[in-house]
This record gives C-alpha cells, structure tokens and sequence, in this order.
C-alpha cells in the first residue's frame, strides 16, 4: 500500500521537478571528484610526477574534444535526417532519444566515478583511464541535460523555471562536499571508499527512476493533441512536431562550422564565455593563495574551511533569487548587470587596498560566488543560440547537444589558461615562482587551507601585494572585456521574441505539413 502510494506521488511530481533532479545526481558525484581525485592519487596511491602530467595533459586534450565529438555523433542525424513515406523525425523522438541517453550514461557515470577510489592498475595508468572515462560519461551526461533544457521547453519562462530547480538540485548536492569531510582519511581510506559507494548508488539509482519518469511523460503526452512544450504547471503538453516530411539534405560538419562562423550571436557570445570560463576556474586555482597570503593573518583555518565549502554552495543558492529576475527582466540584463557588479565591487577593492580584512573576505567570496552564478545563468543563453540557429540555418530539428559542445570546444581553453596565466602574472609581478615551492595542498584535502609559506621577510609584502592586485586587475579585465562584447551580443530583447515566434511559427507550419500528407 505504501508503495503504491509512493508510486503515485513520484508519478505526479512536476516535470520541471524531475528534470532538476537530474542535477542532484550530477553534482553530489562531481563536487567530491572536484575535491579527491587529484589528492587521492598523489597522496595515497603515490603516483609520480611524470605520470600526473601526461595523465594532466592526455586529459586536457581529450575534455577538449570529446564535447563536439558527442555532440556531432548525437545530433547529425538531426541535421541530416532523411524521412522516409512522409514520416519525420518528432521531437517527441529527440528528446525521448536524450532521456535514453541520460537512463544509461547516468549509471555508468556513477561507476567510473568508483573507479578512482580502489587501487586496480599501476596508479599512472589507472589515473589517465580514470580520468578519460569520467570525462567521457559527464560529457555524454552534461550534453543531454543541457540539450533538454532546449528541447523540452521553448520559452524563456518555461526554461527558467526549469534551469531554478537545476540550481535548487546542485545546491542540495553541494552538500556532499561537506559530508565528505567526514569521512575522509588518506590513512584509512576505508570510510570514504563506503561513502563513495553510496554516493554512487544512489546517483545511479536515482538516474534510473528519474528518467523514467520523463520517459512515462513524454509517452504519456503523444496520446494529447496540444504541444511538448512545458506547460505552466511543469507538466508536459503533447506537440508533435515533425521534422522534416520533405527530403532534407545532408550537412557535413564542414558545412555546420560555416554556419557557426557565420552566426554572429554565436561568435560574440563564446568570446564572451571563454573569459567567462577563464574567470571561474582563476578563482577556483587561486583560492587558497588568496585566503593564504591576504586573510592567513586574520581569520581562523576552520573559517578559511568554511568559505572554501560554502563557495561551492552558494553559487546555486545565488541562482535561486536571479532566476527570477531573469523572468522579469530578461537573462540579457541580468548578466550584464552581474558584468557591472563584478567592475564595481573590484574597482571599490582595488581603492579599499589589501589591509581591510573585513572587505577582503567578503570580495573573496563574492567574487567567486558572482562569476560562478553567473556560468549557471549562460546554460539559457545557449538555448536561446539553439533556437537562433534553428532558424537562421532553416533546420527541420534544433541541434541542442551539438551547439553545447562547440560552445564548450571553443571555450574550455580557459581552463587551462587561467592557472597558466596566473602563476605567469605573478611571477612576472612578483619574481615569485610557485613551482619553486612545497606544493598547495590540493583543493578539498583533509587540509583545505595549506600552513602559510614562510618567504623571506623582504619578499613578503612583494608577494602579497602581488597576490591582492592580481586578485582585483584580473576581474576588472575580465569585466570590461565581457561588458564590451556582451555589448555586441543583439539575441535579447524584440529580437529574441522575433527568434522565439519564428521557431513556434515553424513548429506550427511542419505540424499542418503532416497532416496533410
């Protein structure tokens, strides 16, 4: 009897609700891969130096690649589709297709996230296979959340109530970063390898039930008339919206990088991102420097802890209050206004200089929470680009998964740039050589906050002047590089409604198309 009842209250859980979900079961994976991996094989199966970098690097090219790769492979047959007796590719089948795709790829990300954490290959080895098959199954995972979130819904409204219960999920499974801490032990691994298996499962499990409650949905809604669209109430309506009755050509992917090249929205808006992307992870490496050389002196190392773990939390939690100012005002000024905020609040530190405790630990921060709030917010810009591309290329199906993966291709660069270009600024700045020093210890380990180094006494005001204007230069560059070509990004305002009524306007006119065949 309680099952039944339990049955019937998943049944009717909104689909919005059950989408986010699937945010759940990403991060409390992801934010304690984030924070071991690199500390579980350094300091516990004591890999060498030679074998961490090519691992580092195999790696790097391989999260490059792997996003276009799959999204070509997923989304060219709905370039290229070719329908046969008068009958289409719907994009009922689309997006039945991406929860298919979520309902195996989910459980096997959870067992490559296993992987890392019992010894069963020489620890080089085991380390670039780990790595390579995570990034593999997350991309698969990421590209089909993401393109859901064009393809179930098609206004911003509808996008933004389901991308606030993607914010309200990965904030409750940030939490498992502050769970972990119980648990871990680099003498007893025994503990975290148990928490790590019940995170598993249940991430596992959960992508099992989830997905199948969407699929009983999207079933469910070809027996209605109306629309797949997302209804107010987080429901699914029934559209069906046929792509191609007529024969539509083939497109190589010679031909889809023309078209990219010339959408201009596309272009500006992937400048804009890279630096978007350079910020977020310069704040992520450089965290603990900057908590190290400018707050070392004035907080405790357990509210050093705290910051760094609440800065995992707070960006989703952020989200919550600017999801629905995007409803209102619209994705396009609110994210320009998180540009001017980041320009106003760096501009007032850098006049504040580096001995006010207090407006350093809150810029600190903010400026991480901002800058990664801010990378949440972009996933409904992209969708809006899916539906821009639809339209201007005339394409019977919107290509979600493939424009995701071009725009991580040519942004995830920045990944690699910021550690690079930082530790460069601050040697050039500074003469100080972080290699030259006893490593940080890595984000996440049992001691988040490293012991301060102990420079010469001549060379420490250096450095940590060092550290405080690279600290504030670096968002007041990155803010008027993003406010200019954000400036020259035109997809918002009557344009935007123009894209949104085409793209409704096509859906309607290949539904008659089908009925009359």
């Amino acid at each position: 009897m309680r099952l039944g009842r339990l049955q019937a209250w998943m049944l009717d859980l909104p689909t919005a609700v059950v989408y986010g979900s699937l945010a759940l079961f990403i991060s409390v994976l992801h934010n304690v891969f984030l924070l071991y991996y690199v500390d579980t094989f350094v300091s516990v199966y004591k890999i060498n130096k030679t074998a961490f970098w090519v691992g580092e690097t195999v790696f790097l090219l391989w999260n490059s690649l792997n996003d276009p790769l799959f999204g070509w492979l997923s989304d060219r047959q709905f370039l290229s589709s070719q329908p046969r007796s008068g009958a289409g590719l719907s994009s009922r089948a689309v997006v039945l297709a991406r929860v298919r795709a979520l309902g195996w790829h989910g459980p096997l990300l959870a067992v490559s996230f296993l992987a890392f954490w019992v010894p069963w290959a020489p620890a080089g080895l085991q380390f670039l296979l780990c790595l390579c098959l995570y990034d593999g199954f997350l991309t698969l995972v990421d590209l089909h959340h993401h393109a859901l979130l064009a393809d179930l819904a098609l206004s911003a409204h509808d996008r933004t109530h389901l991308n606030f219960y993607c914010s309200l999920f990965s904030a409750a499974g940030s939490l498992s970063v502050f769970a972990s801490y119980a648990f871990w032990n680099k003498e007893d691994f025994s503990s975290f390898r148990i928490f790590c298996v019940a995170l598993a499962t249940g991430s596992g499990l959960g992508f099992v039930g989830a997905t199948r409650l969407l699929r009983q949905r999207v079933e469910a809604a070809r027996r209605e008339p109306e629309s797949l669209a997302l209804a107010a109430d987080g429901s699914l309506c029934g559209e069906e919206l046929l792509a191609g009755c007529k024969e539509a050509a083939s497109i190589t992917l010679g031909q889809y990088l023309q078209q990219l090249a010339r959408h201009r929205n596309f272009l500006w808006f992937v400048g804009m991102d890279l630096v978007q992307v350079f910020h977020c992870h310069f704040n992520s490496n450089f965290f603990p420097l900057f908590l190290e050389h400018l707050l070392s002196d004035h907080i405790s190392l357990s509210t050093g802890s705290f910051l760094l773990g609440i800065s995992y939390v707070a960006p989703h939690l952020n989200n919550l209050y600017f999801l629905p100012l995007c409803q209102r005002w619209g994705v396009y000024a609110v994210v320009r206004g998180l540009f001017l905020l980041k320009l106003g609040l760096s501009l007032l530190m850098l006049l504040a200089g580096p001995d006010r405790p207090g407006l350093l630990c809150f810029f600190i921060a903010s400026n991480r929470v901002f800058t990664e709030g801010t990378c949440k917010l972009l996933t409904l810009v992209v969708t809006d680009l899916v539906d821009e591309d639809l339209v201007l290329n005339h394409r019977k199906q919107a290509a979600s998964a493939l424009l995701f993966g071009m725009v991580a291709l040519v942004t995830k660069p920045g990944q690699t740039f910021a550690p690079l270009l930082g530790t460069w600024l601050l040697c050039f700045y500074t003469g100080h050589d972080l290699f030259q020093q006893p490593p940080l210890v890595p984000v996440g380990s049992a001691q988040p906050w490293p012991e301060p180094l102990a420079p010469p006494p001549a060379q420490a005001p250096t450095l940590r002047q060092g550290c405080f204007y690279l600290l504030v230069l670096v968002p007041i560059t990155c803010a008027l590089l993003q406010l200019f070509t954000w400036s020259q990004f035109t997809l918002h305002g009557s344009r935007l409604h123009m894209v949104k009524a085409q793209r409704q306007s096509l859906s309607r006119a290949q539904t008659l198309e089908v009925k009359m065949v």
